[in-house]
């Protein structure tokens, strides 16, 4: 199976995610990339898969559908090798700037020629920060701008992203925060309906049994603001203010910056369905997969599951999440692949970015 059914079901001509909605501390807690190591990874808009180079893989191959993904991440690749740090950050939008046109032109000779045009004519992303300019960065635009406001002053976002103890936070919840107006106007907002429609897309929830979707998305919110601490959390930062302020994911961390470039040689861009690299004779150790299997059905993900192990050197490990619909090894699969659920357990404690249900590692055997 060359297509996968997804490519046939949705359009892939504008970009998506301007960001990488997955913690990449997470991924690399799972994966255990070893030096040398060759890694096959879902673009997405690049953040996770440049946090793979910091590891000194061998190889990584960053696949995806989407050539407006694939420009997301080629951008970021040239601006790792022109700017400094602080400029980076400037184009992502992860702090304020005046000058993003000009750290655009400084990258853009760095770019292939289709990159270089899609980015040429979307200036107007640029301006406001490439970490801005996805369906799905503009739905929480909206949540930040149209809805928020209506329950929660500026004053109690900034309360919220403060730093507090957990019992503090649980108090801050229960107390300040967790109003009805909140879990009303929350439920209203990540419905199945208004996120399928403003945020991802209709055919991502093909899958989906779940009948209390922003349900689920909420008691994963009140996790995150209270086991978790939010004056931490640099995708919690984004969604309530529109910037990082200094809470960065790992990719845009300043002590990974010098790893990232040094092994930006490493990188290799496929864009095409993820059977078209696992068919191409290459043995990967490492899979950071995203959240593939959510969109695919159960035949397809079998299918998949199979590609993967055959393309795997022995030890190899899959990283994965879950949002919504229930995916990982079939049962028919268990003596060519170990869940390691432990592991995977307790990163998904950890995950910053809250809103999934899973973080799923599993190891070839």
């Amino acid at each position: 199976m060359k297509d996968s059914d997804i490519s046939k079901r949705a359009d892939f001509s504008r970009i998506r995610y301007a960001q990488c909605w997955e913690d990449a501390d997470v991924l690399l807690g799972g994966l255990d990339i070893k030096s040398g190591d060759a890694c096959l990874s879902i673009a997405s808009a690049g953040d996770n898969t440049l946090s793979l180079l910091a590891k000194a893989p061998s190889r990584v191959v960053a696949v995806d559908l989407s050539p407006a993904q694939l420009a997301c991440l080629e951008l970021r690749v040239a601006a790792f090798r022109e700017l400094s740090h602080q400029e980076l950050l400037e184009l992502i939008g992860s702090c304020e700037s005046r000058r993003r046109a000009e750290l655009y032109q400084r990258c853009r000779s760095q770019l292939e020629s289709e990159a270089r045009t899609f980015w040429d004519a979307n200036s107007g992303i640029i301006d406001a920060g490439i970490g801005s300019g996805g369906k799905f960065e503009n739905y929480f635009r909206i949540f930040r701008e149209r809805i928020l406001p209506l329950v929660h002053s500026r004053k109690k976002v900034e309360m919220l992203l403060m730093p507090k103890g957990k019992e503090a936070r649980e108090d801050f919840y229960a107390e300040k925060w967790d109003t009805w107006r909140w879990r009303l106007l929350f439920r209203m907002f990540f419905s199945r309906r208004v996120m399928g429609r403003h945020g991802r897309d209709r055919e991502f929830f093909r899958y989906v049994s779940e009948s209390d979707v922003a349900g689920k998305i909420l008691e994963r919110t009140g996790y995150a603001l209270t086991e978790l601490d939010p004056a931490e959390n640099p995708y919690l930062s984004w969604i309530l203010t529109g910037t990082h302020r200094g809470v960065l994911p790992f990719a845009l961390r300043e002590e990974n910056f010098e790893a990232i470039r040094e092994n930006l040689d490493c990188l290799e861009l496929h864009c095409g369905p993820v059977e078209e690299v696992l068919e191409s004779g290459t043995a990967f150790d490492r899979f950071n997969l995203s959240d593939i299997f959510e969109y695919l059905n159960p035949d397809h993900c079998e299918t998949l599951y199979e590609k993967i192990c055959e393309s795997a050197s022995p030890g190899a490990r899959l990283a994965y999440w879950n949002m919504m619909v229930p995916r990982s090894r079939p049962d028919r699969m268990a003596e060519r692949l170990r869940p390691l659920e432990e592991l995977s357990e307790s990163l998904h404690q950890e995950d910053k970015a809250f809103f999934y249900s899973r973080f799923i590692v599993e190891e070839v055997i």
